[in-house]
């Protein structure tokens, strides 16, 4: 255990110092964990999520090969009209589609897809787009919190407890709806000056042609269906009993078919660093959590709660926000189950210890850059187009976000279940 906290604490601070690439200090890690033995390899391959892997892979591909037919200029130059080029309307256009679609995709399809619209759309109207794609992270985190598909966590929740799709909307959405508008307001009085938008440049985007942005109209044709289709799929994959990594890379094998595009070129520009971070933070992950560390402090809640209801709820909540922030949402939040369905046993029936897990864990994986899938996916792409986004950076906004939004959900578990 000692082994696996040092191990992950000394490599969360190298990728917080940002002095080394946090994919080199993730493999690095993992080879650590590995080779001293702290998790053997049969658990550490068992501990990679293949399927957060498989959704990323998919996506890029998607993305990568529907990207020269100019539809996501399309897209950009149309949410720019709708907008009016106005720094407010930019703001509320692609935090509330952002936040939208999480809550009925998927919070991490959803990064897929909006942050190259973004970049372009920010290129157009000469704004810097790291505010923009910031915004995008925490509203799809929060959003992704309304609903049993939008985030992971909630997919676990609802896979453990047999919880209904309406049961999530009905307990959820009214504080993620809430909380979304507060937290997307403040940001927006934060990084106003910074979006300010010259007059010939509204003009400018007002005076385009979308449609000429339209590159390649016959691999657009041949693409496109394919990528409606997917996203479609992604809606109804668990009436389908499909996975969403299933969805993912069946689109994007389709796609592969019947594109002009060479498969290495399509395979060339995959986010692979990211990846590969995914990869080795799984296996730390896993390492924590195959020599118990993570169960200590899920456990501490029960010990120090006594049994009371009111600190237990609260006690779930802060701490998968804490940890969640730390570790990884996913894996925290799979730990976490057997620990509430000891609380819970005592209160056969009150799932208020459910909402109290899930709304930790979604609102906590805005604290920092790892510690949600669509952080990181976001994170990836950023680089990729030049503009990195630091750890120390995000944290910045992501904590202060973090800690109003859970004032927020510790009143509304207050009023609403105690």
């Amino acid at each position: 255990m000692t082994a696996a906290i040092v191990i992950f604490v000394v490599g969360l601070a190298f990728i917080a110092s940002e002095r080394v690439h946090r994919t080199k200090v993730a493999l690095a890690g993992a080879a650590l964990v590995v080779v001293t033995q702290t998790i053997d390899q049969e658990h550490a391959i068992e501990a990679v999520d293949f399927n957060t892997l498989g959704l990323l892979a998919g996506m890029m591909i998607i993305v990568r090969l529907t990207e020269p037919t100019g539809i996501y200029n399309y897209m950009a130059i149309k949410a720019g009209q709708i907008s009016r080029g106005r720094p407010l309307g930019v703001v509320v256009a692609l935090t509330g589609t952002t936040a939208l679609l999480s809550a009925f995709l998927d919070n991490l399809t959803t990064i897929l897809l909006m942050v190259p619209i973004t970049f372009l759309l920010a290129d157009t109207l000469d704004i810097p787009p790291i505010p923009l794609v910031i915004m995008e992270i925490i509203a799809s985190n929060i959003g992704g919190t309304a609903t049993l598909i939008g985030d992971p966590p909630n997919i676990l929740i609802a896979g453990a407890t047999g919880l209904s799709f309406n049961q999530f909307l009905f307990n959820l959405a009214p504080i993620a709806l809430l909380t979304l508008i507060v937290v997307v307001s403040l940001l927006y009085l934060f990084y106003r000056s910074q979006l300010q938008i010259e007059p010939a440049n509204r003009t400018k985007v007002m005076e385009l042609d979308p449609r000429k942005s339209i590159e390649d109209a016959d691999e657009l044709r041949r693409t496109m269906p394919v990528l409606v289709g997917t996203v479609i799929a992604f809606f109804f994959h668990q009436a389908l009993g499909m996975e969403p990594a299933t969805v993912a890379l069946t689109g994007a094998s389709v796609m592969l078919l019947i594109t002009r595009q060479s498969l290495e070129s399509a395979l060339a520009e995959i986010e692979w660093p990211t990846l590969f971070f995914f990869l080795g933070l799984f296996v730390m992950v896993g390492a924590l959590e195959e020599t118990g560390a993570i169960k200590e402090v899920a456990d501490g809640i029960a010990s120090v709660t006594a049994g009371d209801r009111t600190a237990e709820l609260l006690g779930i909540a802060g701490v998968a926000a804490i940890g969640s922030a730390v570790v990884d949402n996913i894996p925290f939040t799979a730990t976490m189950i057997p620990v509430v369905e000891q609380l819970q046993e005592g209160s056969s029936g009150d799932n208020a210890y459910w909402w109290s897990l899930a709304l930790g864990a979604c609102f906590g994986g805005n604290a920092t850059i790892i510690a949600a899938a669509a952080n990181v996916a976001a994170s990836g792409m950023a680089s990729r187009a030049g503009q990195p986004i630091g750890f120390i950076q995000f944290a910045r906004i992501g904590v202060p976000v973090t800690l109003i939004s859970m004032v927020m959900a510790t009143i509304y578990i207050v009023l609403r279940y105690l």
